[in-house]
């Protein structure tokens, strides 16, 4: 890493190197198929394809024998395999950024994001460069929470309900410079840690929260479904659009995702 020479530059960071026990569909969550495509295309593809985006660095498992079987075309002018995943999404975000470093200068900004978040807009991207690009650490792409939200005991007993305001819910990309997110990772418990943003500087520097526009959901083992075929493999047809917008968000965004799943021919809605 060193002191920045010229103007902060933008790459994104994926943490792929996850086994996919969660998931229960005997491969990992970033390679399951979503209208004809792993997961993990969607997210490269969408970041390689926005211009101030100069490289994409995905973080795999040393034993990865998937990635290179996916279709990269058009992406292989800024796409980097990292092979150096860790034991949890942290450490392979630590692990990514320490492979990097040559690559990158202290204050460029790193932009992490879930490879199973297919749904990423260009003006996602647009609106964390513009709203927090001149900050000191960064921010990252939040909704605010809609939901009513309770409190349980033990015995998954509601014993209160919390009120919601000033509450987000983080989605991805996360963005930091990249000076500032791997000396947090340095001095946090790898272990523990499932966000970024829950590991920035020290609290005299401000995290901002950039407005999504819709719910940007991470696809999770109850959306297999939407795929067209159940963790079983037997095909399942999505009957209801409400089905579909119940699970992922609301917006032009998920609209236009819903039509190309639609135009793929692996939805029926």
């Amino acid at each position: 890493m060193t002191a920045k020479t010229s103007a902060a530059r933008y790459v994104a960071l994926i943490p792929a190197a996850g086994s996919g026990l969660r998931m229960g569909a005997g491969i990992p969550k970033q390679y399951a198929p979503l209208a004809g495509r792993p997961l993990i295309e969607h997210a490269v593809h969408r970041l390689c394809a926005h211009p101030r985006i100069e490289q994409v660095f995905v973080v795999l498992a040393p034993g990865d024998t998937q990635f290179n079987r996916c279709d990269w075309q058009g992406c292989e002018a800024k796409l980097s395999a990292l092979y150096c995943g860790g034991e949890t999404r942290a450490a392979s975000v630590f692990n990514g950024l320490l492979a990097a470093n040559d690559a990158l200068d202290a204050n460029d900004w790193v932009l992490v994001h879930d490879a199973a978040r297919p749904c990423l807009d260009t003006t996602d991207i647009d609106r964390l460069i513009a709203e927090i690009g001149d900050s000191e650490v960064g921010g990252l792409l939040a909704v605010p929470v809609a939901d009513t939200l309770k409190r349980a005991n033990a015995a998954q007993e509601a014993v209160q309900t919390e009120g919601r305001e000033h509450l987000w819910r983080a989605q991805t990309p996360q963005m930091f410079r990249y000076r500032v997110l791997i000396e947090a990772l340095r001095r946090a418990d790898i272990a523990a840690v499932t966000d970024e943003s829950a590991e920035r500087a020290p609290p005299k520097y401000p995290l901002f929260l950039i407005l999504n526009w819709f719910n940007q959901r991470e696809f999770v083992p109850r959306l297999v479904a939407l795929r067209g075929r159940d963790r079983h493999g037997r095909k399942v047809a999505v009957q209801r659009r409400e089905e579909i917008h119940r699970h992922m968000a609301r917006g032009h965004s998920v609209e236009r995702f819903i039509r190309e799943l639609q135009n793929a021919r692996d939805l029926h809605c």
